[in-house]
This record gives structure tokens, sequence and C-alpha cells, in this order.
């Protein structure tokens, strides 16, 4: 059975939890591809609202096997705390599979984080700080220590010192910290986090196939977004490693052919955290506004979250780095209120006008958005489930964010409920 993708297509908190969940009805398995605890993402379930960052989203489904897939970096602390905080809300998270193929997030791969964004001082890059580069960093350098790692406490312990002696150089030679102790380390993954976890450690891998075999549906969710990838986003403002829908073969251990179906999680505005170009940044009323109505503040780090107009020039570049097969337009709600709503169709630089994303990023750095111009709603549509009720000027919004993104818009959800979504589709 192929399976299908979520991705982002901004620059992340389009809000693919709750689309991940709403399509996880039909699955057997969600399996989180890349990234760590740098991206959460919340769902709200009757009223009641889960932060997840590491979890997948389909553990709130009792018929949902969640898998953490090998190309994830996990903090096995973190990891502990959300299942526990599940656990006391009445969600069991026995069925959770722990790739034995992840790596493993350690102390000193937090400290040396926090310290080269410090460093770095002006020119930082905005990093969560929470180990998450400094991880792939080790992972990319073939000295990481993995999730099975912690099954062998010889090897782990082998593979830390080897790892250690490294990373203490670096804290005391060019931060001036202190060394890391590695068997206060070892003992704390070793004594308190594998059991814990050990029920949980197996094959990913052949989890997964194993139920592609069995005719069943498997959905790959990614954390971040297409403007984060490594290779594909606004570099180096970006993560470590690659969300876009690419990176779900790699990051889960499947090939092309396993997937059919790639959904693009768009929000019907745009925000960005953190450093980096934003050329429809807002940083008038109209922004504040944004941020305040859409609650934007980041669901791990509450930092705020520079607001902007939906930019068709990206959608358009994500439309064709994903090969999305649809898009679901999230937040719409949020622009309720707004009496003209604008979205750029194209960037101006040094004369130049562009209708694809500049590949050079001095250029992008440069650009400047040429916006058309819609008409607002300006009526609530929180309790909207059928298309034919929409505003007209909504519909026209979304028809126009269709026409210029190049994929059709499937989903569009209206409030932050798990229910509150409608189908858009013609």
């Amino acid at each position: 059975m192929p399976a299908t993708v979520v991705v982002g297509t901004q620059w992340g908190d389009e809000g693919k939890g709750k689309f991940t969940d709403l399509v996880a009805k039909e699955m057997h398995l969600v399996v989180r591809y890349q990234g760590g605890h740098n991206a959460g993402h919340t769902l709200v379930v009757n009223g009641e609202s889960f932060a997840l960052q590491l979890v997948p989203s389909g553990v709130l489904y009792d018929h949902i096997v969640p898998v953490i897939g090998n190309g994830v970096v996990v903090d096995p602390r973190v990891l502990i705390s959300e299942l526990d905080m599940l656990e006391s809300r009445g969600i069991d998270t026995s069925r959770l599979i722990l790739g034995g193929n992840a790596h493993l997030i350690f102390p000193y791969h937090q400290e040396i984080d926090a310290l080269q964004e410090r460093r770095l001082g002006d020119a930082k890059l905005g990093t969560t700080k929470r180990g998450i580069g400094p991880a792939y960093s080790d992972k990319a350098m073939r000295v990481g220590i993995r999730v099975q790692d912690m099954l062998d406490a010889k090897i782990f312990r082998q593979k830390l010192d080897v790892v250690l002696q490294h990373n203490n150089k670096v804290l005391e030679l060019v931060y001036e910290q202190p060394a890391l102790d590695a068997d206060a380390i070892a003992d704390q993954y070793l004594d308190e986090c594998l059991p814990r976890l050990r029920h949980h450690i197996g094959d990913s891998i052949q989890a997964i196939h194993g139920a592609l075999d069995a005719q069943q549906h498997v959905l790959f969710e990614g954390a971040q977004a297409t403007f984060l990838d490594i290779d594909h986003g606004t570099y180096p403002f970006v993560t470590s490693s690659n969300p876009t829908a690419g990176g779900a073969c790699a990051g889960a251990g499947v090939g092309p052919r396993d997937i059919a179906r790639i959904i693009g999680i768009a929000k019907a505005y745009i925000t960005r955290v953190g450093s980096g170009p934003f050329p429809t940044e807002l940083f008038d009323e109209a922004g504040d506004k944004l941020v305040e109505i859409g609650h934007e503040f980041g669901t791990n780090t509450g930092r705020r979250r520079r607001p902007g107009w939906f930019d068709a020039v990206m959608m358009r570049h994500a439309v064709r780095l994903n090969s999305l097969s649809e898009i679901a337009l999230t937040k719409l709600d949020v622009l309720d209120t707004f009496e003209t709503l604008k979205v750029c169709v194209a960037y101006e630089a040094e004369g130049e006008t562009f209708t694809q994303l500049p590949y050079h990023q001095s250029t992008l750095h440069k650009c400047t958005p040429v916006y058309e111009e819609l008409p607002g709603w300006k009526t609530d549509i929180s309790k909207i489930t059928e298309r034919a009720d929409l505003p007209a000027e909504a519909q026209a919004y979304i028809q126009f964010l269709e026409e210029q993104s190049g994929a059709p818009i499937r989903l569009v959800g209206v409030g932050p409920g798990r229910e509150q979504f409608l189908h858009f589709a013609a």
C-alpha cells in the first residue's frame, strides 16, 4: 500500500500536527522521519490541547502504531518526559516504536549548541539550543551514538568516551567551559533512561515495511518545513536535516515508489522563527494582529514568530521540491477580521522581477514583494464545515492561492480544533 507524506511548505509552524492527526484516522502507522525536539506541534482534541515534540501525532489514536524513525535525533530524557505527560492524561503510549538506528542527543550537544550561538552574536542562526545541529554533526562525522547502542553498555561507554574526549576539548579550549563527566552521562542514559525506553526500542524499518507489505496505510510526518531544509532552505538559517518530502525516504528507510500522496501544509499567511530572509515580513499593525489572533508563539520555545503575508513565490518552489499532490491550508480563520488581504505573487530586486525563487541568497535578501490585494470577508468562519457556506471572498482567496501555487487545495482549516476543517476539492 503506497504511503503518504505530510510536509510543511513554509518555515514551519504551519499546523502540520493537526492535519497529520486528521489524515492519521486512515493510517496504521505514523512515522516521524527527521528532526528532533526543536520543533513542537499542538493538537486540540475535544477542547484539550496536546503539545508534542518527538512522539508522532498518531499516538492519540488507539489503532495507530507511532514510530520514531532512523532520521530523528532523540534526547531520551525529553522523550520520557513526553511519554509520561501523555500517560498522565490517559493516552496509551505502549505501541510506540523507537527506531534503534536513530541517533541520541547528549548534554554536550546542547552545551556546544548554546555556546556556538552565543559566540556568533549578531550573526546567530536562531537555533533552539536543543543540541540538534551538533548531534547531526556527530552523525555525519560517524562518531554519533545511536539508540541501539544503549542496549550494549560496553559499546555505549566505549563510544561515549571517544566522542566526549573530543567534545570536552572543544568545551575547554574553545569556550573555556568545564568538561562533562562521561560516567555521569552514562549512568543517566543507561540506568535511568534505558529501563523506561527499552521495550520501545526496535527495528523501525522492519515495522514500516511489514505494514506496507500487508497493504496497510503508512503516514510519514516531518518536523520543521521546506525552507528550513539544510539543502533547499534559506541556508544557513535552516535546520540540520531534510524536512522535504524526499527526506522521508532516507529518514524512514523507504523507496520513492512507496510514496503515492504528498500533502503540503501551508498557513493562510506565513511566519518565521529566528533569523533569515523574509520578503513579506510585516512590522506594522497588521503583523501584530496576525501574531495576536494566530497565537504565533513557539510551542517549545515561546518565541514570538515573525509574521508576513502569504508568499506564492515560495509556495511554487515548495510544490516543485516536494512534488506536492495537494495542499492543506491552515488558519484561514485568523484572517476573518481583515478588510484587505495581500498575496505576494513576485519579487523585485535590482530592477529584475522574479516569479520563481532566486537561487542566490544575496538576491533573496534584497527582494521586495510584489503584491496582489484581495478583499477580506469580515465574518467568523470558525464554525463552517462546508465549502459552499464559506463567504465568497474566502473562496476567492483560496482559489487565488491555489492558482498561484500550482497545486490543488483539498483541505482548509478554520480553527484549532480537530474537527475545524472543511474539504475544498472541486
